[in-house]
Order: C-alpha cells, then sequence, then structure tokens
C-alpha cells in the first residue's frame, strides 16, 4: 500500500528524525539564533522609490524569520523527540527478541515492528539503514542499507505460517538488477522454499530465514539449515532436528523432521 502524501513539515520531521536525537536539538538552537537575529535587526523607516523593492523584501524577510524562529526549532524538537522515541522501540524489540529466542516473540510483532527489529540488527553490524516502509514504486524494498560505499537492499516477509516463494526472491533481484545495488537480502520469520534457495544459489542475494535471524538479532554466528552430518536445525529454535513418523491425519504413516526440543518447541520441516 502506497503512503499518504506528506506535508513540507512532515518530510522535514522524518528528515530530523534520520539524525540522533541530540543532532535535532541542536539544529533547533541554531535555527532560533540565526532567524531570532533576522527579525530582531532593525529595518530602515523609510525608502526611496529606488530602494522599495529592496525594503519589502527585507521586511517580507522579517516577518518569515518572526514566524519561522518559533516554527522551525519546533519541527527540529519533533523530529528530535521521533529520533529519540525510535531508537528506544528499537533497543526494545532488540532486547526483546534477544531474550527470548524463541519464533513466538518474532511472529508476535507487526510488520512495521519487524522491519525496524531486522533493521536495528543491520546496523549494529556496521550497516547504514534508511527505512523506505515497503510498497510503492521500490519493488517492496523495506530497507535501504550502506556499508563500504556500496548499497544493498532488504525485503521483510514477516509471513508466520508460510514459506517464502522463488516469486518474492526473483522480485528483489529485479529490483537490485534496476537500481544498481551490490547484494541484497530476504528475511523472514519463518522458512524459504527450495525453488528460492535454488535460484539464490551463485548470486548475490543473502535468504535469511527463521533460526538465521535470531543468530543475526544475537550477535552469533547463524546455524546452517543442514549440518554435515545431513541433520537439519529447526526453523523455530536452531536446535538439531529428529526423524519422526506422523501418527495422525493426512500424513499418517509419513516422515518428517521434528525439533528435538518438542513440545518445548513444535518446529518441523519436510524431508
Amino acid at each position: 500500500m502506497a503512503r499518504r502524501k506528506q506535508s513540507t513539515a512532515e518530510d522535514l520531521i522524518d528528515l530530523v528524525a534520520m539524525l540522533p536525537w541530540w543532532a535535532g536539538v541542536a539544529l533547533a538552537v541554531v535555527a532560533y539564533a540565526w532567524l531570532h537575529s533576522i527579525a530582531v535587526a532593525p529595518a530602515p523607516t523609510s525608502a526611496t522609490a529606488a530602494q522599495m523593492g529592496s525594503f519589502v523584501a527585507g521586511q517580507f524577510g522579517k516577518t518569515l524569520a518572526m514566524i519561522g524562529q518559533y516554527l522551525l526549532p519546533f519541527i527540529c524538537l519533533c523530529g528530535a523527540a521521533a529520533s529519540a522515541y525510535g531508537r528506544a522501540k528499537r533497543n526494545r524489540l532488540l532486547a526483546d527478541a534477544t531474550q527470548n529466542p524463541t519464533a513466538g516473540v518474532l511472529d508476535g510483532m507487526s510488520w512495521n515492528e519487524f522491519e525496524l527489529l531486522v533493521g536495528e540488527a543491520f546496523r549494529r553490524k556496521g550497516y547504514s539503514v534508511s527505512e523506505t516502509g515497503g510498497g510503492g514504486a521500490d519493488g517492496g524494498v523495506d530497507l535501504v542499507l550502506g556499508k563500504g560505499g556500496e548499497r544493498f537492499l532488504v525485503q521483510c516477509k514477516q509471513w508466520k505460517a508460510f514459506k517464502v516463494g522463488v516469486t518474492t526472491v526473483r522480485e528483489l533481484y529485479g529490483v537490485m538488477a534496476a537500481r544498481g545495488a551490490a547484494g541484497g537480502f530476504v528475511v523472514t520469520s519463518g522458512q524459504f522454499t527450495a525453488e528460492a534457495q535454488e535460484f539464490s544459489a551463485g548470486r548475490n542475494i543473502t535468504l535469511v530465514d527463521g533460526p538465521a535471524l535470531r543468530a543475526l538479532i544475537s550477535g552469533v554466528k547463524p546455524v546452517p539449515a543442514a549440518k554435515q552430518s545431513g541433520v537439519p536445525a529447526c526453523p523455530q529454535c536452531g536446535s538439531d532436528m529428529v526423524r519422526r513418523t506422523a501418527k495422525r491425519g493426512a500424513n499418517a504413516g509419513g516422515s518428517f523432521w521434528g525439533c528435538s526440543k518438542f513440545p518445548a518447541c513444535r518446529g518441523v520441516r519436510d524431508i
């Protein structure tokens, strides 16, 4: 869904919110000092016909400065408050996800919180992060990362019950080529289909599934989907899985991989 058109003041607030909160406060102070000096500066009481244009322009500038000396600092302070709130929210989301590494925490987030969490995880890995909000004409890109002079695109898929298919990966690859990105990431709290994994192989796209995302958040090395022993990792908690046989339902008698920590964790993988 495309976002509504914002006013100039809202655009300025968003711009200041991208800075550290203290930078927004500093901008407010500088803006007030500069505009106040213009607003209180003495103006000529009369002007000749030749000077009338400059006189009117000066009076108009003083009027704008009188209004702007309060309006612009207020906008900067709103942006600083938004920056401080956003930083606190990101820290809280990251702390919650780190302290409780189960899949339920990620699945219980709103899509906006999920994107903020992913962005903060990449930010702490040394990337600069710009949040686009997804949708619109950007090909569904949610985050734009920068590192070492290169740009990377991120698409977040908080799918709780479905696997992310190859179509999503193909779409991001096309946007990367169009925008000249050095690489891309598709991040989900769930899993990827085999077709999606095959398409990304050999390309500059990294697929980050649930276990890899939790490892990224925790700052540890991601758990591979399948170890050298051939035993896969649980898609929800990253633990080893064991081969089980379904005893009821449409798949009765069939085999599947189940988490070794069942019933505390109910992660499964197809065989």
